[in-house]
């Protein structure tokens, strides 16, 4: 009994002591493997957390950066707190505060399944981190989580969306001089997009609740090339709701058909929206169900009944400030009206928009 009381003895101390040299050598090769992968920084030009074979890679769990983010790190965006601000159908937009920087920021997560590869989107992904201009929202970096989630970092505007501005019922959202910078504003940001980079970019769902405002009205475009991102049954899902929403034009039958044409009808409506104050959605905006045919409106401008069409605060303002400023919103809803044309071929293109816009500000 002694003899095999041994053995078992000596049996259980080498198991244990093999247990342990396992143990050993997996968190040896973990902690290296993690502070490799932590270690590694830098943005997107220089290759930071990209590795480089017979495609592109980035490996799970890394940060990629741009301009205005060089100091940030996943551990502060993922340790930020935050609160949800809106909710879609492929992700969820978040408010937080990077409390190393005592910034604010949007996180905007993107669910592994409503977008592709990564290696598929990484070329999208730094063209569009590298689109800079004032009446844009630029991306600052993009997290990739362990099971392929993406994490977009924007720049957070107190002032909100155009949407909401419009229907809170403020005195500036009736005066002429802003209606007019925020119609300059917007024109030019669809201009960079589709002039500025080396390949137009075309937004895809340009509409008041997707343009956010600084705290001097200036007006930036934000969800620009989102569509691209995401996999064809979101992108589709995103033409369904803007559709819902009364921006898509009416040629529009699938979002990879978007263009420099439809941005420009989505960009008459929103215009429209700015001079009547009204949702598109609404049965009363434009006069008419028919938005794509909004003859009864061409009619009122023609016969000058701009009573009949804007909002009775922006008319008065305008009425009280001088004639130059009434005429001004009749030469705006003008423009706005052939932006809004059921052909594609007699919508005004971006820089026709922007000259006419300056002409009215003369």
């Amino acid at each position: 009994m002694g003899k095999n009381q041994g053995v078992r003895v000596l049996l259980g101390l080498t198991l244990s002591f093999l247990s342990l040299l396992l143990l050993y050598a997996w968190y040896y090769c973990y902690w290296r493997r993690f502070s490799s992968r932590r270690s590694k920084g830098g943005s997107l030009e220089d290759g930071g957390g990209v590795r480089y074979g017979g495609k592109e890679e980035l490996q799970a769990e890394e940060l990629i950066k741009f301009a205005g983010a060089e100091n940030l790190t996943a551990h502060d965006i993922l340790d930020a707190p935050g609160e949800v601000v809106a909710k879609s159908g492929y992700g969820t937009l978040y408010r937080a505060s990077i409390q190393k920087t005592n910034s604010v920021v949007l996180l905007r997560f993107v669910r592994p399944d409503c977008v592709g590869r990564t290696e598929e989107v990484l070329p999208v992904v730094r063209t569009l981190g590298s689109v800079q201009h004032p009446n844009l929202v630029p991306m600052r970096a993009m997290y990739v989580g362990p099971r392929g989630e993406k994490l977009f970092v924007h720049p957070f505007y107190a002032a909100g969306t155009l949407a909401q501005f419009l229907r809170a019922g403020v005195s500036e959202a009736h005066r002429w001089d802003i209606i007019y910078k925020l119609s300059c504003g917007i024109a030019r940001g669809l201009d960079h997009l589709h002039n500025g980079n080396e390949k137009a970019i075309i937004h895809g769902n340009l509409k008041s609740n997707n343009i956010l405002l600084d705290a001097d009205f200036q007006p930036r475009l934000s969800d620009f090339g989102l569509h691209i991102v995401l996999n064809p049954a979101k992108t589709q899902e995103m033409l369904e709701a803007s559709a819902a929403q009364g921006y898509k034009a009416p040629e529009l039958m699938k979002m990879k058909d978007a263009s420099r044409e439809t941005d420009v009808y989505s960009l008459g409506v929103v215009l429209l929206e700015m001079l009547t104050q009204k949702d598109p959605i609404n049965n009363d905006f434009l006069q008419s169900k028919d938005l794509h045919l909004p003859s009864s409106l061409r009619i009122l401008a023609l016969e000058h009944k701009v009573s009949d069409v804007f909002t009775s605060e922006l008319l008065k303002e305008s009425i009280n400030q001088n004639s130059t400023n009434e005429e001004g919103l009749v030469m705006l809803f003008q423009l706005a009206v052939a932006c809004c044309s059921p052909s594609p071929t007699m919508r005004p293109d971006i820089k026709t928009v922007i000259r006419r816009l300056e002409d009215i500000g003369r």
